[in-house]
């Protein structure tokens, strides 16, 4: 009876898992960047938001009185609203005509005007721009893209300094706010890693201590609602970086929602499209991990949302770019299927607790009924880990989605978790399972431990567990079959030969002999 109740309760469990999604207005933790290149993927993915690039060089492509609404699709924006997909716009890229600058990154003229001066193109453009989609729904946007790119760098989007984009944010903030009552305006995605190469100051730091000299700042919320981070490739830099830029706003007495505007591991090493890269060597299992580790991460960090850059590579030539969870074709990488899977088991999660060793990652999601627990090694070495149970069974799950039904012993699972793949590093975890339990609540306080370890094996020329790439692995044993076939024929042809030789020699004797 008690099993019958369980499994009862577990199918329950399942229905809500994969039933009715949460308003995307009250839990904007998912999104995906332009989904509207596959409506019905997009729908089977689940994300709560969808980010679009609107630039302002293609709405007001000729001067002020043009407005090209082609640049973003009507359908578009359908799209997102039939799934229940919130839009949000990143505006950037300053028309020719708008600028003293070199090309679409130059600032735009009369900036340091008054907003309701019309020779301040910046602020016009932003009038026009939120009362035309405030009334199509759309109600949060980032002011820019990555500001802390040096010119000359790849990558540089925006040519102005530190001030010149505090600028450019007031005069947005005040616009938008005065226009929008329910508009939500986040700051640039930073990247963080391009001032800590540059050996210098972060760029929230910098921007924040220009915020903080303006006496209007505290009256208008220092002129930003959403913080915007930028990650990549490395599993444990999520927390830290989250970490950091927290401290950094704390220091200036804010504290203001993040978000993780752009995050994967693009890979290289995908047979369908290999990429040429000098770092970062991922295969298309890794980029599937880092999906379900970074989430779980960023969440443990205090994280708002997560949004995966980007859905889809198309327009992108094969051996190109390689960010998205489908190729250029729209075929799946095994990474679709993970962002849906941690949708699926996390969504509508109401408390994280972070439960991680210096071995392992275990971050505990909280869920009206369930518990939902992700589970990783954190290096090449395999581990089994003892997990405390909340009931007699649980469902276990992998990143792609298939699923196992497991019993408690004594109290406790027992749950291998297989080692990371390191080639030039170990910058992605091991596969993730995620545990799923029928509970109130987590355990708090529950101890987890490591009942057995599988050595790493040393590979010649890489790190401990390092595992050869699957297509080099391929070419390898293509190249052995072709050695033995050739040492095969040889062998056989040098018999043919010797028994042709043999042959006359024994019929040249018979002749003698007669």
């Amino acid at each position: 009876m008690q099993r019958v109740t369980f499994l009862l309760a577990l199918c329950a469990l399942l229905l809500l898992l994969s039933g009715q999604r949460a308003d995307a207005a009250e839990e904007p933790r998912f999104g995906i960047v332009e989904a509207f290149w596959s409506p019905e993927q997009a729908a089977d993915l689940g994300a709560d938001w969808e980010r679009i690039l609107f630039y302002w060089s293609e709405l007001q492509p000729t001067g002020p009185d043009d407005w090209n609404t082609l640049h973003v699709m009507e359908e578009w924006l359908g799209y997102g609203a039939d799934a229940d997909r919130e839009i949000i716009g990143l505006i950037k890229h300053t028309p020719l005509w708008a600028s003293d600058g070199a090309g679409h990154s130059g600032l735009p003229r009369g900036l340091d005007l008054p907003i309701d001066d019309p020779d301040n193109l910046w602020a016009t453009f932003l009038r026009r721009l939120v009362d035309y989609y405030s009334v199509r729904g759309i109600h949060r946007w980032i002011i820019w893209n990555e500001p802390d790119i040096d010119m000359g760098v790849y990558g540089n989007e925006f040519e102005g300094t530190v001030e010149d984009y505090y600028r450019l944010l007031k005069v947005a903030y005040l616009v938008m706010k005065e226009h929008d009552p329910q508009v939500t305006v986040h700051l640039a995605g930073l990247t963080y890693w391009h001032d800590v190469e540059a050996g210098r100051t972060q760029y929230l730091d910098r921007l924040l201590q220009v915020i903080s000299a303006d006496p209007e700042a505290a009256a208008h919320d220092y002129f930003f609602d959403v913080l915007s981070l930028h990650i990549y490739f490395r599993t444990e830099t999520v927390s830290t970086i989250v970490e950091q830029m927290d401290a950094i706003q704390q220091k200036y007495g804010l504290d203001k929602p993040i978000w993780i505007n752009e995050t994967n591991a693009a890979p290289t090493l995908d047979p369908l499209w290999p990429v040429e890269r000098p770092q970062f060597q991922v295969d298309l299992d890794q980029q599937a991990w880092y999906i379900v580790q970074a989430h779980a991460l960023a969440f443990a960090a205090g994280v708002e949302s997560v949004g995966v850059y980007k859905f889809s590579d198309v327009l992108v030539d094969p051996g190109g770019e390689s960010f998205g969870i489908l190729r250029g074709d729209f075929s799946e990488r095994p990474a679709f299927q993970a962002h849906r899977t941690t949708i699926r088991l996390l969504r509508g999660f109401t408390g994280v607790e972070d439960q991680s060793s210096a071995d392992y990652h275990a971050v505990a999601f909280s869920r009206p009924g369930s518990v939902t627990r992700v589970l990783w090694s954190k290096g090449p070495t395999a581990l089994t880990l003892r997990v405390p149970a909340l009931g007699q069974e649980a469902l276990l799950v992998d990143s792609l989605g298939n699923e196992r039904t497991i019993r408690a012993s004594d109290g406790a699972y027992e749950i291998r978790l297989d080692g990371a793949r390191c080639y030039e590093a170990c910058i992605i975890g091991g596969p993730p399972l995620f545990l799923v339990e029928a509970a109130a609540e987590a355990a708090s306080g529950a101890a987890l431990q490591v009942v057995d370890r599988a050595a790493a094996t040393p590979m010649p020329g890489g790190l401990p567990g390092a595992a050869t790439p699957p297509v080099r692995t391929s070419l390898l044993w293509l190249a052995l079959a072709v050695v033995v076939l050739f040492v095969a024929g040889f062998a056989l042809l040098a018999l043919y030969l010797f028994w042709r030789q043999r042959r006359a020699s024994d019929g040249a004797a018979d002749d003698g002999a007669g």
